[in-house]
């Protein structure tokens, strides 16, 4: 296996002069094929922002971001388009749902806008529908379903059409305790069984611990990579930083337990 994404000493600014606002200061990290990455950081440390510019959905930033072996700063819109389709899956606090399209319509929205006949991806969809536990829902309208079903159709069609990543910006964010911790088994069994590779973007530490790594995102602090992710959390200030307005810098690498790694059209415009 490969990395499959890769950040090189990417820079991110918003506004101009005096109320300039450096978001990211030369990050890098990487992903390999298979991984589940959890991304943290405190509030305003740019892991969202991070996140969009890995997923094309910015792109005025310095620096090198290659997914799926492409330098996407250097592709044209079309050709970004195409990867974001084929290759990206993308999954929202906010659910994105069509409120008038059934669950099963909301699902095949993204493939059949790109020119997929329903009948080619019935057997597809029956499989995503099952995983997802979604298949006495099919034609239910996302008005009668609960936060956590809606998510799950939300995560339905972002793998319908077999992506080779998933990346979802704080998916429980919305959620109570039990719909989230069904939403993150089910990420975990995305990745096992069908080696989806998941960047997620989380301020929960139990959530980051579905995770098989963690990357914290924060203002030039170390951190010990032997630590636990809650230990790693709490050096970094994560909840205290939140209220605090902390700025993003550097990318920090953790994993529980072991040597951290080296740091070196989507879904939603249905």
């Amino acid at each position: 296996m490969g990395k499959i994404i890769e950040v090189n000493n990417v820079s991110k600014t918003f506004g101009k002069g005096e109320s300039l606002n450096q978001v990211l200061n030369g990050a890098c990290m990487s992903v390999e094929e298979g991984e589940f990455v959890s991304l943290m950081g405190a509030s305003g440390s740019g892991k969202s922002t991070l996140l969009y510019l890995i997923g094309g959905l910015d792109r005025n930033y310095e620096g090198n971001i290659t997914v799926c072996g492409k330098d996407i700063g250097t592709l044209k819109d079309k050709a970004l388009s195409d990867i974001r389709l084929k290759n990206m899956g993308f999954v929202f606090q906010f659910y994105n749902l069509v409120m008038n399209l059934n669950v099963q319509d909301n699902i095949l929205l993204p493939q059949t806008i790109n020119g997929k006949k329903k009948s080619e991806l019935k057997k597809e969809l029956d499989e995503i529908l099952e995983i997802t536990g979604l298949t006495a829902k099919r034609k239910a309208m996302p008005n009668t379903l609960s936060g956590g079903q809606q998510q799950r159709v939300a995560i339905a069609r972002a793998v319908l059409g077999n992506p080779s990543i998933i990346l979802a910006d704080e998916p429980t964010g919305n959620l109570d305790a039990a719909s989230t911790k069904e939403i993150m088994d089910l990420f975990a069994r995305l990745n096992k069984e069908k080696g989806l590779t998941i960047l997620q973007v989380t301020h929960s530490a139990d959530c980051a611990k579905y995770g098989t790594r963690t990357v914290f995102l924060e203002n030039g602090k170390t951190v010990d990579s032997d630590a636990d992710i809650d230990a790693v959390a709490a050096t970094v200030g994560i909840e205290k930083a939140a209220s605090d307005g902390v700025s993003a810098g550097e990318v920090v690498d953790a994993e529980a337990g072991t040597e951290a790694n080296d740091a070196s059209d989507a879904n939603a415009e249905a």
